[in-house]
C-alpha cells in the first residue's frame, strides 16, 4: 500500500497515461519515449476525464471514497497540491464531476486493471464529461474547502476492528501512525483534534467543526 498521497497521485497519472496511449489512442512523447504531458491535449477533453476519474479511483481503493473525495476537492483549490486557481469554474465542475464516476468505479474495482475497464466503458456511455462547452450537466455534491488547510488532517487508513491507524497532514504532508498522531495532539501540535477513549484505546477525532477538510469523525 502506498501511504504517500502525493507518490499515488503520480504513480495512478503515470499509469492511466500508459493505458490511454495503448488502449484508446496515441499520446504525445518525449525523445526518451516517456508520455509528454506538457503538450497539447492534456486539458478539458477525454485524457483529462479519464486521468480524474482513474486517480480518483485508485485513492477509493487505496484509502477510502471519503478521502479520496477530499483529496479530489483539493486538488482543485491548491497549487502543487492540485489545479491553480485560473482553473475555469466548468473546468473544475468537469473535474469533480469525473472524480465522482471514479470513485463509483474505485469501489466496485478489485483491481487497477478492471477500473480502467470500467472507466472506458463509462465514457463510452456517456458518464464522463469529456467536453466543458457542450457538457450542461453540474456537479452539485461538493463541499466548500477552507482556503487554510494548516494543522488539518486525514485518515488514509483503518486497522481491522475499523480504528483510524494511518493519518496525513494535508499542509506538511506528513504521514503518522496512530501512537504518533496521539502524541502530537496531547503535546498541542494539533489543536483541532482531541483524544477519545475507546475500549481503552486513545483515538483521535476532530473537535467539533463546520470543516470539511478532515474525515476524523
Amino acid at each position: 500500500m502506498n501511504w504517500d498521497p502525493i507518490s499515488l497521485r503520480e504513480e495512478a497519472k503515470k499509469e492511466i497515461y500508459k493505458l490511454i496511449d495503448k488502449h484508446l489512442k496515441k499520446l504525445p512523447k518525449n525523445k526518451d519515449g516517456s508520455i509528454n504531458d506538457l503538450s497539447e491535449g492534456f486539458e478539458d477533453n477525454d485524457v483529462d476525464a479519464l486521468r480524474h476519474a482513474y486517480v480518483s479511483g485508485v485513492f477509493t481503493q487505496e484509502y477510502g471514497e471519503i478521502t479520496s473525495s477530499i483529496f479530489g476537492r483539493l486538488n482543485e483549490v491548491f497549487p502543487g497540491g492540485g489545479v491553480s486557481s485560473s482553473n475555469s469554474e466548468n473546468a473544475i465542475n468537469m473535474d469533480l464531476w469525473n472524480n465522482a464516476v471514479g470513485r463509483k468505479y474505485g469501489k466496485e474495482s478489485k483491481s487497477r486493471k478492471k477500473l480502467f475497464q470500467h472507466l472506458i466503458n463509462a465514457m463510452k456511455e456517456g458518464e464522463l464529461i469529456i467536453d466543458i462547452n457542450t457538457d450542461s450537466r453540474k456537479y452539485t455534491e461538493a463541499g466548500e474547502i477552507k482556503s487554510n488547510i494548516k494543522g488539518f488532517v486525514i485518515v488514509l487508513n483503518e486497522d481491522k476492528k475499523g480504528k483510524n491507524s494511518m493519518f496525513y497532514d494535508l499542509s506538511n504532508k506528513k504521514i503518522m501512525n496512530r501512537d504518533e498522531f496521539v502524541s502530537l495532539i496531547k503535546n498541542g501540535s494539533y489543536p483541532n483534534y482531541e483524544l477519545r477513549i475507546v475500549n481503552r484505546l486513545e483515538i483521535p477525532v476532530a473537535k467539533k467543526d463546520k470543516s470539511l477538510v478532515n474525515n476524523l469523525g
